[in-house]
C-alpha cells in the first residue's frame, strides 16, 4: 500500500508499506477513502515533535471496514467508519471514568514512539487497535468531510467549549482560527454565546469567522481588548479558548477574559510556555487544557452534525490525491487551505 512518511522536517513522501493485518482480536483494519491534514501534523512536519523517517502519518481518517478480529463487535467488515485521533483500552481508571483521551494504554495514530509507535492513517489501509472503541458507523448521509472533523477537530472544537463550562448568554473569544478554532465558534454559537470574538491575523480566515456568526477582529491592525470591552460592558469575556498553541496567544487569552472566567487551552504544545502567572492568580482565571477527549463526545458531536447544528462545509478547503501529499502539506503549511482532505 501507499501511505504518506515523515521523512525529515519540511519533507514527507509517498511510500510503499506493508498491507497491514489484524494483530490482536480487537483489531480491525479500514481500507482508508479520506483522510485529513491536521494542525498538529504540521507540529511534526516543522520538526517539534520528534518522529522517525519513513514514519506513517495522519489521524483523521474514515473508511470501510476491509478485516476485523474476532472480538471486534462494535463495526463490521464493509461498514463505512469513522475513527478517533487515538485508540483506548475501555477498562483502565480513566476509561472507567469516561476520561478516553487518558487512557493508560492510549495510543495516537500518526505521532511516534512519544505517542504510542501507532502507524497514521495517510494511506491506503490502515490498522486500527481496539476498533470496538476507537471505530464508530458514520451515521447515514453524514459526508466524509464531517466524519473526519468528527473523529478529531469538531470534537477538539466541541471539547474547548464544553470543558470550559460555556452556556447560554456568555461571551467567547477564540484566538487562532485554524479548524479547531472556528469549529471552538461554531459549538460556541451552537451552546448559545450571545458573542463569540474571532481572532487571527488571516483575512480568509476572518472572514469564514464572520460566516459562522462570530465577529472578526485581525488581532494586530485591531484592538482585540477594545472588541471584547465593548460588547461585555469592559469585563472581559466569560471563556477565552486559545486555539494556536504558542505562550503569545495563551497570554492574550489571559488578559481577554474576565475575572473569575476561564481559559481553555486546547492549542498544541510541545515545549514548555512561560504564563504571566500574576495575571492568573490577580484575576482568578481557570484554566484548562491538554488532549481533547473526543471520545467521550464524539456521540453529541455527530448528533449535532447529522442534525446540521454543526456544519463543517465552510471549512473543507481542498481535497487532492494522496499522491500530492508533499503539494498538500506544503500548501497547508503556506496556510492556504483550512482543511485538505487527501484521497488514495
Amino acid at each position: 500500500m501507499r501511505a504518506v512518511t515523515f521523512q525529515e522536517p519540511g519533507r514527507v513522501e509517498i511510500e510503499e508499506r506493508p498491507d497491514p493485518e489484524p494483530l490482536a482480536p480487537d483489531d480491525a483494519v479500514v481500507r482508508i477513502d479520506a483522510s485529513g491534514i491536521c494542525g498538529s501534523d504540521l507540529h511534526i512536519y516543522h520538526g517539534r515533535v520528534p518522529v522517525d523517517p519513513g514514519f506513517t502519518l495522519g489521524h483523521e481518517y474514515v473508511g470501510e471496514v476491509v478485516a476485523a478480529g474476532d472480538a471486534v463487535t462494535g463495526v463490521a467488515v464493509g461498514d463505512r467508519v469513522l475513527g478517533t485521533f487515538h485508540t483506548a483500552c475501555g477498562t483502565c481508571f480513566f476509561c472507567r471514568r469516561g476520561d478516553h483521551v487518558k487512557c493508560d494504554e492510549a495510543r495516537v495514530f500518526g505521532h511516534g514512539a512519544t505517542l504510542g509507535s501507532l502507524q497514521g492513517t495517510q494511506a491506503e489501509l490502515a490498522l486500527v487497535p481496539r476498533a470496538n472503541l476507537t471505530l464508530r458507523r458514520v451515521p447515514e448521509g453524514l459526508s466524509d468531510g464531517a466524519a473526519l472533523f468528527a473523529g478529531d477537530v469538531m470534537g477538539t472544537g466541541y471539547h474547548a467549549v464544553v470543558e470550559a463550562g460555556l452556556g447560554p448568554g456568555d461571551s467567547c473569544a477564540v484566538i487562532g482560527l485554524g479548524p479547531v478554532g472556528l469549529c471552538a465558534a461554531m459549538v460556541a454559537r451552537a451552546a448559545g454565546a450571545a458573542h463569540v470574538i474571532a481572532i487571527d491575523t488571516v483575512e480568509e480566515r476572518l472572514e469564514v469567522a464572520r460566516g459562522l456568526g462570530a465577529q472578526p477582529v485581525h488581532a494586530t491592525e485591531e484592538d482585540p481588548r477594545a472588541a471584547v470591552r465593548a460588547v461585555t460592558e469592559g469585563r472581559g469575556v466569560d471563556v477565552a479558548v486559545e486555539a494556536v498553541g504558542h505562550p503569545a496567544a495563551l497570554d492574550t487569552a489571559c488578559r481577554l477574559t474576565r475575572k473569575l472566567g476561564t481559559v481553555s487551552v486546547i492549542g498544541v504544545y510541545a515545549e514548555r510556555a512561560e504564563v504571566h502567572m500574576g495575571i492568573v492568580w490577580i484575576k482568578n482565571l481557570n484554566l484548562v487544557g491538554g488532549q481533547a477527549n473526543v471520545m467521550g463526545h464524539l456521540d453529541s458531536v455527530l448528533a449535532m452534525l447529522s442534525a446540521g447544528r454543526l456544519d463543517v462545509t465552510p471549512l473543507l478547503s481542498r481535497e487532492m490525491p494522496l499522491d500530492e501529499a508533499p503539494d498538500a502539506y506544503a500548501a497547508y503549511d503556506r496556510r492556504e487551505a483550512l482543511k485538505i482532505v487527501l484521497r488514495p
